[in-house]
């Protein structure tokens, strides 16, 4: 169904192609509702697919949980997505990120100065077009980061960059804001 708020339609198994129903079913199986972006993201199998792989590695990779909440809501604050700031404030506190945190995750910041630094090294790569000052690296680095972190770090801008663009160009509603919740019916 396409609503008014929305630019694409947000599927569910019903209405999706083909292709999409099986990740949207493991979506349903693992996290109970169906986000608004994963319906509209259904509308294209192969981008729904190489999001969910991406997204599914970069879980099981080093980072930890409270690292990737702050960069998501990082991202999500420079693109202005509403979704995703909704969504990542609310997975931020179950990763143990109090409220300032989650305020300063926002500003590219962190009281904690070993967050704070990978922040720093990834702002300019989001908002400068990927040109970031060597010192950055070499702080990050300093403060503990691995280069494998790092990797792994500019991998997450990248898979949440591509979740605000979906979200923004989309004008997807954020998550039982405009619809019903949503939950996949089993055929």
């Amino acid at each position: 169904m396409k609503t008014a708020a929305s630019r694409f339609p947000i599927h569910d198994d019903l209405t999706a192609p083909e292709g999409s129903i099986p990740v949207l079913r493991g979506a349903m199986a693992t996290g109970g509702q169906l986000p608004n972006f994963l319906g509209v993201l259904a509308g294209s199998p192969a981008a729904l697919r190489g999001y969910a792989r991406l997204r599914s590695e970069l879980r099981r990779g080093s980072l930890p949980a409270a690292t990737l909440e702050r960069i998501a809501l990082a991202v999500a604050e420079h693109h202005g997505s509403h979704p995703q700031i909704a969504m990542h404030s609310r997975t931020a506190r179950l990763a143990g990120l109090g409220l300032d945190e989650v305020a300063a995750a926002r500003r590219w910041n962190s009281a904690d100065e070993k967050e704070a630094a990978m922040l720093r090294f990834l702002q300019p790569l989001t908002e400068a077009k990927g040109k970031a000052p060597a010192y950055l690296k070499e702080e990050a680095l300093e403060l503990g980061w691995t280069e494998e972190e790092l990797l792994e770090a500019i991998a997450t801008v990248s898979l949440e960059s591509f979740t605000a663009m979906i979200n923004v160009a989309g004008d997807v509603p954020v998550d039982g804001s405009v619809e019903e919740t949503r939950t996949l019916r089993v055929a």
